[in-house]
């Protein structure tokens, strides 16, 4: 076979493929639209009729239109219509007057991307890339911050060699504080700088400071650590802790604690630090694996998603706080969910 004739064949053979790649690209993006035309399987409101007091918000799981989106149900009535908007996010958070939504922009590259909305989600004010896929989205109780973390390799944090990247921006005009990789970690009092650190999970104290996650993948171990914002320093609270939220009162972190297995098949409980006494209570009413930043709905209870057996779904759960009874349902058909106080 002369080069010519390989070349040729080399081309006629990629030009098949390509079309193969094409044509299954197109069937998936009919069956996609397809599947968001038919309708919605929860009971939906219109946008317009999108609750303006207390409220939750979160991502819309249910199969049919709308699905993807930000949705919202009232505090005191989770199990009515939910107002479904026209914004998609992967992870969403929220304030009474502004929506952080991290997205995946589907094509041939994927790209990624965080944007922070007005609370009707109709506009776009501020918008950053993202390395990776999106993780998690928090603000600040204020609101004059956002925090994001995507993943930059992997997709969960139980992969092998996964990496992320967390920074925190400012609302009023997207100005980042860099990643939080390039801040001073200090561990148990002595300055520290693991190649493999990563951070994920930010929950503010206020405006100047917050607590996070700092993992690292080689020796297997994650800590709580406090960020000091205008000091750009990160300081080792406690051993063992993931995805941390500060309770409405301020004075416990709800969190994820490793309780068995390693790896891809390790296991986390969600857990109760208490900020004064420095007591660690597991919550073991809870026995399935809780791979969610968890929030809170009160200061009594505790919210996560969890996936259920349809592909693509989940629900989101209450769990007592002091782990007296096990968790129930919440809202159906749900994932990412914030709690909204009115101003």
């Amino acid at each position: 076979m002369t080069p010519r004739t390989k070349w040729l064949v080399i081309v006629a053979v990629s030009a098949i493929a390509l079309g193969g790649t094409v044509g299954i690209g197109v069937s998936a993006w009919a069956q996609y639209q397809q599947r968001q035309n038919a309708p919605s399987s929860a009971e939906t409101a219109a946008p317009a009729d999108a609750p303006e007091g207390d409220r939750i918000l979160f991502r819309n799981t249910a199969s049919g239109e709308g699905y993807g989106h930000v949705a919202s149900v009232p505090l005191d009535q989770p199990d009515a219509a939910r107002a479904v908007l026209d914004l998609a996010c992967d992870r969403v958070a929220a304030t009474d007057t502004a929506i952080s939504c991290l997205k995946t922009e589907r094509g041939i590259t994927p790209s990624y991307n965080a944007r922070l909305y007005d609370a009707a989600g109709t506009t776009a004010q501020i918008e950053w890339p993202l390395p990776g896929i999106p993780s998690r989205t928090r603000f600040s109780p204020d609101g004059t911050l956002v925090a994001t973390t995507s993943f930059v390799t992997g997709h969960a944090y139980a992969s092998i060699g996964f990496s992320t990247e967390t920074s925190i921006h400012r609302t009023d005009d997207g100005a980042s504080f860099g990643s939080l990789e390039d801040w001073s970690l200090i561990i148990d009092g002595e300055p520290s700088a693991p190649v493999d650190r990563n951070y994920w999970g930010v929950t503010f104290i206020d405006d100047t400071s917050f607590y996070a996650t700092v993992g690292m993948t080689t020796i297997g171990q994650t800590y709580l650590v406090k960020g000091d914002i205008q000091a750009r320093t990160m300081t080792s609270v406690l051993e063992s802790v993931e995805c941390p939220s500060l309770s409405p009162d301020g004075t416990r972190i709800a969190f994820k604690r490793v309780t068995a297995g390693s790896g891809p098949t390790v296991h986390w409980t969600p857990a109760i630090y208490d900020i004064a006494d420095g007591s660690v209570t597991v919550l073991d009413a809870e026995t399935r694996n809780i791979d969610d930043q968890i929030a809170w709905l009160d200061d009594d209870t505790l919210l996560y998603g969890m996936p259920n057996d349809t592909p693509g779904d989940s629900d989101v759960w209450a769990l007592p706080a002091d782990g007296g009874s096990a968790p129930g349902i919440l809202i159906a058909h749900a994932w990412s969910p914030t709690v909204v106080h009115e101003e």
